[in-house]
C-alpha cells in the first residue's frame, strides 16, 4: 500500500478557501444575465476555455471534477459536450433544459438531486431558485475534448468582443475568420441525437429516489460500522448484490451516495482506483494509511484519495453525512479491505462470496469456509 504523508493528504483536500473562481472561463461571460457565473475547476481543467483558469489538482484521475456557481437569474447557455457531463446539485433551484434550440423539454433539479445528461446534445440551465446556487460537475475523461456552442451564443458574444479560436480558446480580439472556432450550420445541428422528455427522466436521480442499502459493504455487519450506499450511475464499490445504479451507461466513472449517522464509520479500506470524496451534509473525517493522518471534510468541500492507499471514513460531528464517492472507471470497483475487518466480519458469521459480495459465512461452499478458516486462524 502506498503511504500519504500528512503535506501530501493536504494536497488533495480541497476546501471552499481553496476553489478559485473563473469568470471569464467561457464565451458567453459577458453575455447579459451569464456574466456573473464562475466556474471552479478543482479535479482536471474540464472544459474551460480560459488560460487563466487555476486548477486545484491536475493530476489525472480518469474524469474531472467541477463546480458551477450562480445566482438566482443567471443562465448558463446552450452547448454540447462529448463526454459524460454529470451535475450533483448541492444548493439552489435549477431548471435544465436541451435540445436544438433548447426546447425540447426541461428538468428541474434541486438539492441532493444528480442529472446525467447525454453527450452530443445541446443543454444549458438556469439558476431559477431564490438563492446561490451550487452545482458539483463531474465530467467524464482526463481530456473531454471541449465544448460546442450553439452559432447564436457564438454570435451574440462577438457583439460582446469576445471570440474562440480554433483551439477552443477565449481570446477578446477577433482572430479572423482562418483562425476562429467555426459554428454549426442547422444541417449538422440536425444530425445531433434526439431525447424525449421521458428519456431524459431516467437520467435524473432526485434525492428522495435513492436506493439505500445497509448490506453494501462488508463490515456495515459490525457495531459502530452502519453505514449506507446507494448507487446513481454505473458500476461502483457496492458490494450488494442486488444494488443496481438506474443510470448505467458508461460514464468513465461511478457515483454512489454514502450515508453515515453519527459516530459510525466505514472501517480501513483501499481501492486500486482513484476515488474523490465530495461532501454534502455533515463533517466526515478521513483517516489515512495506519490512522496517523487525519482529514476533515466540512459541507462543499473534497478530497481526492489516490489509489491503493489505506482510508477509513467517520462521520465525525452530531449531524448525518451525506457525500458521493466518485470513482473512476466504467468496470466495477473491488475494495480491498484491512485484515482486522476481515477478522471481524468473519467473526460475525458474514464474508464476500466468489463473486465479491456480502454473503453469510453458512451459505458459502465447505471449500471457502475451510479457507476462510484458516484465514481467521492467521489473522
Amino acid at each position: 500500500m502506498n503511504t500519504l504523508t500528512a503535506d501530501a493528504a493536504r494536497q488533495r483536500h480541497i476546501r471552499r478557501s481553496d476553489m478559485v473562481a473563473c469568470k471569464l472561463a467561457f464565451i458567453d461571460c459577458k453575455m447579459p444575465g451569464s456574466e456573473n457565473k464562475e466556474n471552479y475547476s478543482l479535479v482536471g481543467a474540464g472544459v474551460t476555455q480560459s488560460s487563466d483558469q487555476v486548477v486545484n489538482i491536475t493530476e489525472a484521475h480518469g474524469f474531472s471534477l467541477g463546480v458551477a456557481a450562480m445566482p438566482p437569474g443567471t443562465v448558463n447557455n446552450l452547448h454540447v459536450h462529448f463526454t459524460a457531463e454529470v451535475f450533483m446539485i448541492q444548493r439552489g433551484t435549477w431548471t435544465f433544459r436541451w435540445g436544438a434550440n433548447g426546447q425540447d423539454g426541461t428538468i428541474e433539479g434541486k438539492p441532493g438531486d444528480v442529472v446525467s445528461v447525454p453527450t452530443w446534445i445541446f443543454r444549458g440551465f438556469t439558476n431559477t431558485g431564490a438563492e446561490d446556487g451550487w452545482i458539483f460537475t463531474a465530467l467524464g475523461g482526463d481530456d473531454t475534448g471541449g465544448i460546442i456552442w450553439h452559432p447564436s451564443i457564438l454570435k451574440t458574444a462577438a457583439q460582446y468582443g469576445l471570440f474562440l479560436t480554433r483551439q477552443n480558446m477565449l481570446v477578446d480580439t477577433d482572430p479572423g475568420a482562418d483562425a476562429q472556432m467555426p459554428a454549426l450550420s442547422e444541417a449538422q445541428i440536425a444530425l445531433l441525437p434526439t431525447y424525449s422528455a421521458a428519456e431524459m427522466a431516467r437520467r435524473v436521480v432526485p434525492a428522495e429516489a435513492r436506493d439505500w442499502s445497509g448490506r453494501a459493504l462488508l463490515d456495515a455487519v459490525l457495531p459502530g460500522h452502519a453505514s449506507e450506499l446507494a448507487p446513481v450511475i454505473g458500476h461502483g464499490i457496492t458490494e450488494d448484490r442486488a444494488h443496481a445504479a438506474p443510470i448505467g451507461n458508461p460514464h468513465g466513472f461511478s457515483i454512489e451516495w454514502l450515508r453515515l449517522q453519527p459516530g459510525n464509520r466505514v472501517g480501513r479500506h483501499s481501492l486500486a482506483e482513484k476515488q474523490v470524496i465530495i461532501v454534502f451534509k455533515g463533517a466526515l473525517r478521513i483517516e489515512l494509511n495506519e490512522g496517523d493522518v487525519v482529514v476533515d471534510i466540512g459541507p462543499g468541500e473534497c478530497f481526492s484519495a489516490p489509489s491503493n492507499t489505506w482510508r477509513s471514513l467517520i462521520a465525525a460531528g452530531d449531524a448525518t453525512v451525506e457525500a458521493t464517492l466518485v470513482t473512476s472507471g466504467d468496470g466495477r470497483k473491488r475494495i480491498t479491505w484491512a485484515p482486522e475487518i476481515l477478522r471481524d466480519a468473519l467473526a460475525h458469521g458474514v464474508g464476500l462470496d466468489h463473486d465479491g459480495h456480502v454473503a453469510p459465512l453458512a451459505l458459502l461452499p465447505p471449500p471457502t469456509l475451510a479457507a476462510v478458516t484458516a484465514l481467521m486462524s492467521a489473522l
